[in-house]
């Protein structure tokens, strides 16, 4: 059940194991592939979405020997009997993959009606849409790694952005301060508008067509087009009336994969490990390994789940973060110049995680 960047992996990890195995593949959209982290870059390349398009979900199909159902929602699940119900009917299963993704976590004053989630191809094609008759005011609501990706893209893209954040600076809730205070400047260089510790209490639609973002603290800002960066949430409506154990995400185990009932695996933006979202596009192809081999009964190690090398698709500003940084660990300067700065946290001797910000070579 889904066919993003999640999904695929799982078809492509069970069909390397069996090239027999009967798999069918139901995904509310077209299930054509993309790699959706280019969709926060795409604005400034010029790129359509027959552009980010890499294969067609039907030739995919075709050429891993999968029966795709696009355009089919999934409205039940039956563990008991093995049964998933959809628009197209019910299909029967021996094992269910749950590749859901996660949905954008829109709070009450960001009303969709009025704003753009660039989540998937068809949010994102929307958006492009919407500007693509010339240089326009956005606004972009949220100062996490999507929001910064989609701010500097859009900023280079002609447009002029304005970044909302509720933080003293972005990237607040992985970065220090001296990191982030770096990446403030450099989204203001580009020429972006960053309104920091700033909160939005609506967003309406004025007689002109414009969009009112109204400010918490009285402020207006009118806009052309507003896009919500505000963070995913996994939807739990299916994975709580199927019975599955279900903590800010769909909880699996950590080595196979599988959920809490017998047959159901789950993998990508909508599992939850030990408790914590698992939302990056880094270990899938390990997930789907592991899965795939669970699923089959066939030996394997297991996935062992590490923390993925973080990198901000920011050519103002590159950054990259490797390790699990601590947030009550101290962050200590390795080195500091005007063109990079360097950070680590450490317990003892052990290095819990490494920061570079900027360009150039990391120091030795």
């Amino acid at each position: 059940m889904g066919a993003g960047l999640a999904g695929w992996a799982a078809v492509e990890a069970l069909r390397a194991l069996d090239r027999d195995l009967p798999i069918t593949l139901v995904t509310a959209c077209s299930g054509d592939r993309y790699h959706k982290p280019e969709l926060s870059v795409a604005l400034s390349r010029g790129q359509s979405a027959d552009d980010l398009v890499r294969e067609s979900g039907s030739e995919a199909a075709r050429r891993l020997g999968v029966q795709l159902l696009p355009r089919t929602f999934v409205t039940g699940l039956s563990p008991q009997s093995r049964r998933l119900r959809t628009t197209r009917g019910t299909l029967s299963y021996t094992g269910l993959v749950l590749a859901m993704g996660a949905r954008p976590a829109l709070p009450e004053a960001l009303p969709e009606a009025h704003c753009w989630r660039v989540n998937d191809l068809a949010g994102w094609s929307g958006l492009q849409r919407a500007l693509a008759d010339g240089p326009a005011r956005v606004a972009v609501v949220g100062g996490g790694m999507v929001g910064c990706e989609l701010a500097e893209d859009l900023a280079r893209a002609g447009h002029r952005v304005s970044l909302l954040d509720r933080h003293a600076y972005p990237l607040a809730g992985l970065l220090p301060e001296a990191a982030g205070r770096r990446l403030l400047a450099a989204q203001r260089a580009l020429g972006i508008a960053v309104h920091p510790n700033v909160a939005v209490a609506g967003v309406e639609r004025n007689a002109a067509g414009e969009r009112v973002v109204q400010l918490a603290d009285g402020e207006r800002l009118v806009v052309d087009q507003v896009v919500a960066a505000t963070g995913l949430a996994t939807e739990p409506r299916l994975a709580r009336q199927a019975g599955l154990d279900f903590a800010g995400g769909i909880c699996v185990d950590g080595r196979t994969l599988a959920t809490s009932v017998p047959g159901i695996f789950a993998l990508g933006d909508c599992i939850a490990i030990e408790g914590q979202p698992c939302r990056f596009i880094e270990p899938l192809a390990r997930q789907a390994e592991a899965l795939a081999h669970a699923l089959l009964e066939r030996d394997h190690p297991g996935y062992r789940h590490a923390a993925p090398v973080v990198r901000l698709k920011t050519r103002q500003l590159p950054i990259t973060l490797s390790g699990r940084p601590d947030p009550d660990a101290d962050w200590v300067t390795v080195s500091d110049d005007a063109e990079r700065l360097e950070m680590e946290q450490r317990q003892g001797e052990r290095v819990l995680a490494t920061l570079s910000v900027g360009a150039g070579r990391r120091a030795a």
